[in-house]
Order: structure tokens, then C-alpha cells, then sequence
């Protein structure tokens, strides 16, 4: 291969083709770089060497050198040159057809791997509740993927009280969950939605009076069987708003995520708190009654989790600013 020629940037690979030029030319296999190619149509179509040179910054004699190399590699005299002039050959017209097409697809070749390069592909992973894709997955994965074909989601659903943990440790890009009181450091959220706790029990057996709705205490309260989360936000607001009324809970289960809760209710086995959001997605709504139980539980922000140090990396980065 030639060596480069001084004041030369670095040239593009070299292009391996077999040729076949008619008027009884021979078939020739050609080692030629596309530089070489660009020099002989640039002088093909200036017909002089020194302003072909000063466009290419080579020197006149490394341009001889280039256009000398393809006419010896082709067996055929490609120009005629005087002292006064240059002139392509019939030989020299033809190749310079060929040289165009091979330089264009070149082009075409290398605009085409760029665009691959910058298309986003790869696999995301996300966790979630089912309440929460039933809720939000539709909304959000299909405008992504629309934009971003290439990129492949990974679906974990399970606990939302999870959401964080999963988060932290790295078993998760991206997570659905309700934003604790105290985001842990490192970690990024992004609002989608909101919604209220709700109080809720079986249509029936009637399990709270109109009494202990309006006036919950730690005596009328002391009987009722309750349905909590085993850990989350709505856990930790449940135990708040009892402590705050000097409610000793009589708890009945400690169940992991809001559906498990929402069928234990809808049997009969006692009352639970779960999200709004849950509710209207469920297919026991109809069995569930909701309790107006005042002062309300303090609602809660839902929203996308990330590592803040992922962040920068494209295919989070593209999920995340998506969102917005």
C-alpha cells in the first residue's frame, strides 16, 4: 500500500474492486484507496495539476505519483499532458465513470454507517408494580419506542415499595414507584403523576361504622382487623396517621404490594390502604368500598427512579429526558 505523502491527512480504507473496462481493455484487480480516486476526478475535472494540487494541499509531483500508480494498476494511459495542457484519454473518460460511481457509493457507504452509529440501540431494564403498566407502560413505551426503535425493554414487575432498592442495586435502569419522604442520595426522580391513599374495605361485611369513619380513636379502632403493606411509603403513612390517633392497629396480614391487599379486602379479611391509582385499575373495584376518613393520608408523588450517575449514559438519558 503507498505510503502516505507528506502534508496528507489520513486516508479513508482502501477499496478492493474488479473492474472491466470495454474497447477490448482487460479485466484488471485493482488495490486502490478512494484518495486516489478523488485526486484523479478532482485533475479530471481542472485538467491542471497545480491547482488540483493546491485544492488537495499535495504537492504536483505526489500528484503525478497518485495518477501514474492508477495508470500503471489499469495498464492504460488515462491522460495525455504537454507542457501546456492535460487531456483526458478515451481510456480516462471511461475510468472516470467508474470512479464516480465508486467514490458516490462510497459516500452513500459511509454517511450510512454514521447514521447506524448514531441510532440508539441496546436493552433497558425497568421495574415496575402491574397496577403501574397498566397505568403509565402504555403512555410512556409507546412514544419511546416509536423514537427509538433499536431499543429493547426489559419489563420486572413486583413490589412498588421495591422500586428504590431495585434502583440502588443495580438490578434495575430505570424503576416506577411513589417517591419516598427522603430520596436517598444518588438517586433521581422524575414526576409522572399523583395520587391519594385511600382507606378501603369489603362492600361487604361492613367492617367500619359511620362512627369510626367520622371519629377514629384508639378504642373504637381497637377491633378492627387491618391489611398492611410490610414496608413503602404507604406503610410508613399509615403508621404516621395511626400513631397520630393512638391507634393500636390489630393487624390481621402484612402483605407484599397493593394488589395482594386490595383481593385480601375485597374477602372479607379486613381494611387496607392502598393508592387511588390502584383502585381504578383493579378488576375488584366493584367489590371495594373507599372510607372518607379525615384528616386524609398525605397523597404521594409517582414518578420515574434512576441512578443520578447513569444518567449521562445515551440509552437512560434518552428514556429519562423523553419523559419530560
Amino acid at each position: 500500500m503507498q505510503a502516505p505523502l507528506r502534508g496528507q491527512s489520513m486516508r479513508p480504507p482502501p477499496l478492493r474492486k474488479m473492474i472491466y473496462l470495454q474497447h477490448n481493455m482487460p479485466i484488471y484487480e485493482i488495490h486502490m484507496n478512494s484518495h486516489s480516486l478523488i485526486l484523479f476526478l478532482s485533475l479530471a475535472d481542472n485538467l491542471h495539476f497545480g491547482k488540483t494540487s493546491r485544492e488537495h494541499h499535495v504537492s504536483p509531483s505526489a500528484l503525478s505519483r497518485s495518477i501514474k500508480q492508477l495508470e500503471d494498476e489499469l495498464g492504460t494511459q488515462l491522460f495525455l499532458r504537454d507542457n501546456r495542457s492535460v487531456r483526458l484519454t478515451r481510456e480516462g473518460q471511461q475510468f472516470r465513470e467508474y470512479a464516480t460511481e465508486v467514490i458516490s457509493g462510497w459516500q452513500t457507504m459511509r454517511q450510512s454507517f454514521k447514521q447506524d452509529q448514531l441510532i440508539l440501540q441496546g436493552e433497558l431494564s425497568l421495574y415496575c408494580s402491574v397496577t403501574a403498566s397498566y397505568s403509565f407502560l402504555y403512555d410512556i413505551l409507546s412514544s419511546f419506542r416509536q423514537e427509538y426503535p433499536r431499543i429493547e425493554m426489559k419489563l420486572h414487575t413486583g413490589d412498588a415499595a421495591k422500586a428504590v432498592e431495585r434502583i440502588q442495586e443495580g438490578l434495575e435502569d430505570i424503576a416506577i414507584g411513589a417517591r419516598p419522604d427522603s430520596l436517598p442520595t444518588g438517586v433521581a426522580f422524575q414526576p409522572i403523576a399523583r395520587s391519594a391513599l385511600r382507606f378501603i374495605g369489603p362492600q361487604s361485611p361492613q367492617l367500619l361504622t359511620e362512627e369510626q369513619v367520622k371519629h377514629p380513636s384508639a378504642a373504637s379502632w381497637r377491633d378492627v382487623p387491618m391489611i398492611l403493606s410490610e414496608e413503602g411509603l404507604a406503610r410508613t403513612r399509615t403508621d404516621r396517621w395511626l400513631k397520630n390517633h393512638s391507634i393500636k392497629p390489630r393487624i390481621y396480614a402484612q402483605v407484599s404490594g397493593n394488589e395482594a391487599i386490595v383481593s385480601m379486602v375485597s374477602l372479607g379479611f379486613g381494611i387496607g390502604v392502598v393508592p387511588q391509582i390502584v383502585l381504578d385499575n383493579s378488576p375488584l373495584s366493584a367489590r371495594i368500598r373507599t372510607y372518607d376518613i379525615q384528616p386524609p393520608l398525605t397523597a404521594y408523588d409517582i414518578g420515574l427512579f434512576a441512578l443520578e450517575k447513569h444518567l449521562k449514559e445515551p440509552l437512560i438519558n434518552a428514556f429519562w429526558n423523553r419523559q419530560h
